[in-house]
């Protein structure tokens, strides 16, 4: 009489929540080890707050800037271009590695595509929420006030979040099909500067040229810092029709976020097919 063989184990497929954690685990992991990077990006708001807040504190007298002078007005800027700039070069992590085999790697283990993006963006999203922490006490400390409370704050937050999802899966689309360090580096100077400046992040759409307020109206970063300015102040719904206007502006962020992750999703498709 033979002895049957003993069946071998089935593999089981992790799920994708367990999939993201541990991708989010190795990338938080690596922060750990530099977290000198994400700290030393904190210096160019302090910069901006303290610079901008005192040369044109003088603007604060003028109506348009309410209760809070400019500096309350300028914060909700400072921490939208905090989290824009920081997006921005998100796609740096994926050419390094790719450089060195690391993603091949990631593309051969039995892992979601879109987990792969999604625990490397929630890595992102951790630290744009805690640096705009930072910039909002640092806003605090400049004299800035938030009479939005806490609901106003987490709305800011939530917009930073938004903004932030956009640029850095846009960041790491960029990577992942030029596979290239200058490349990503040139497109995103190219495209910060711009984006911040025509907006309403330092100055109300009522000062600026008329080309630049046509153009502000349709920028994604005019519309998180509108929000997050709306959420600080507490004057969402002060106006129905501005209530409105945020509301869709809103709405516009979350569906650039969503059409942003699926870019970098396809994106990192394409590039297994290519190997």
């Amino acid at each position: 009489m033979t002895a049957l063989a003993p069946a071998s184990p089935r593999l089981v497929r992790a799920s994708w929540a367990s999939q993201t954690g541990q991708v989010f685990r190795r990338w938080i992991i690596g922060t750990w080890r530099q977290v000198w990077g994400p700290a030393m990006s904190l210096l160019q708001p302090v910069i901006w707050i303290v610079l901008f807040g005192q040369v044109y504190s003088a603007l604060g007298a003028l109506p348009v800037f309410g209760d809070g002078g400019y500096i309350g007005y300028l914060v909700p800027g400072i921490l939208m271009m905090t989290v824009l700039y920081s997006g921005a070069w998100a796609g740096t992590g994926y050419i390094d590695d790719i450089g060195s085999g690391v993603m091949d790697q990631l593309l051969s283990a039995p892992l979601s595509r879109s987990a792969i993006v999604t625990g490397q963006l929630l890595q992102q999203l951790v630290i744009n929420v805690l640096q705009s922490a930072v910039v909002l006490g640092i806003g605090a400390l400049a004299g800035a006030s938030y009479p939005g409370g806490v609901g106003g704050i987490l709305l800011a937050l939530v917009a930073a979040s938004l903004l932030a999802t956009v640029f850095c899966c846009a960041s790491s689309a960029v990577a992942l099909i030029t596979r290239n360090q200058v490349a990503l580096i040139g497109l995103s100077q190219l495209i910060v500067l711009p984006a911040t400046f025509l907006s309403t992040t330092m100055m109300p759409a009522t000062l600026l040229p008329e080309w630049v307020q046509a153009v502000a109206r349709w920028n994604p970063m005019t519309w998180a810092v509108e929000l997050g300015r709306a959420g600080l102040d507490g004057t969402l719904f002060d106006d129905s029709a501005d209530a409105g206007r945020l509301l869709l502006e809103g709405a516009g962020l979350v569906l650039l976020a969503a059409l942003a992750f699926a870019w970098t999703v396809r994106s990192i498709r394409a590039y297994q097919r290519s190997l």
